[in-house]
């Protein structure tokens, strides 16, 4: 894991919460993907209900940015809704943040050891603490998901 504390200025204002001790940069800045890719584990291109060329969405999911067309394009992958973001023994989470309660910004998912990590945009990958995304830029994590570890890829 790279221990190099994350800088840029625009971030203090749409995440005032993301200070030095509760985020680490764990990958350089990558355009190939997006937060919902790498929640999802793809890093070959951005997921997202837009028209906009380049991205993908689900095949007969809604293509708008409520929480009902994702909770769709999460089950399209295996996830579900789940009570919360506790680590569970054998299950794989993820979380959904958003503004104003229904409008989704931003996904991460959970590491073993109960810390989360993210894609910011098509910028850096950090870990972090839950709480430390939430702000202006993403809002606040509205609805968990799981779904059974999946066998590694070989």
């Amino acid at each position: 894991m790279v221990q190099k504390l994350h800088s840029n200025p625009e971030y203090k204002c749409r995440f005032p919460q993301l200070g030095p001790f509760n985020h680490w940069v764990r990958s350089p800045k990558d355009n190939k993907y997006n937060c919902v890719a790498f929640a999802l584990g793809e890093d070959e291109r951005p997921w997202w209900p837009s028209s906009q060329a380049g991205f993908y969405w689900p095949e007969g999911v809604p293509e708008e940015e409520t929480l009902d067309a994702f909770i769709a394009a999460f089950a399209t992958e295996g996830y579900v809704p789940c009570d919360g973001g506790a680590p569970e023994s054998g299950y794989e989470k993820i979380v959904l943040y958003a503004l104003a309660g229904n409008n989704p910004k931003h996904a991460a998912k959970q590491l073993p050891n109960g810390k989360w990590i993210s894609k910011l945009g098509l910028e850096e990958d950090i870990e972090h603490t839950l709480p430390a995304l939430d702000g202006p830029g993403y809002g606040t994590p509205v609805r968990f998901f799981k779904r059974p570890v999946r066998p590694a890829q070989t």
